[in-house]
């Protein structure tokens, strides 16, 4: 819906600005469309297809499928030895080890709070699944908390398992790579 909205105020407030490049998996377009016809988003966006990897300016760009309920894409960004890794919303899967690795921030998908649910399938996080997962990596972010939610519970449960920094996503927050 962001997108979408996105959109609208570039075509109306900007119709002469070179497209926005998008990076999504095949089919968003598509969904887009649906949402809303018009303006096509062919004609504000410059789509890009994030199947396996590509350059985004100084950027290598890898992605990888993470669990989810939709299309979920874990994404990696590597230059000139600098590399940030963002899970968006995920399950549990062993493929986040690989996404964090050697990573210099590690923003991470940290849903829920407290002991890990049995159920399955799984398309959230707990905070210490998170940090588990966050192995090799030397700060890990925590991100995607429910309203309500208490962040410096979840940076607690993080930090018993994570042995680098972790940080609490939150509105405004710049941090120096």
């Amino acid at each position: 819906m962001d997108v979408s909205g996105l959109a609208r105020v570039r075509y109306y407030e900007a119709r002469e600005a070179p497209p926005i490049p998008l990076y999504c998996p095949p089919g968003v377009v598509d969904v887009l469309r649906a949402l809303e016809p018009r303006p096509d988003p062919a004609t504000v966006f410059d789509v890009r297809d994030l199947a396996g990897s590509s350059e985004v300016g100084p950027f290598k760009l890898e992605c990888v499928h993470l669990p989810h309920y939709v299309t979920n894409l874990g994404v990696r960004l590597t230059a000139d030895g600098l590399t940030v890794s963002y899970t968006g919303d995920s399950g549990p899967t062993p493929v986040l080890r690989a996404l964090a690795k050697d990573a210099d921030l590690y923003i991470s998908d940290a849903t829920l709070q407290g002991p890990s649910p049995q159920t399955t399938p799984r398309y959230v996080m707990t905070a210490g699944e998170a940090a588990t997962y966050a192995e090799g990596a030397k700060r890990l972010m925590l991100t995607h908390f429910w309203p309500g939610s208490d962040r410096a519970v979840s940076v607690q449960e993080a930090a018993v398992v994570f042995d680098g920094e972790v940080i609490a996503a939150d509105e405004g927050l710049e941090i120096a790579l």
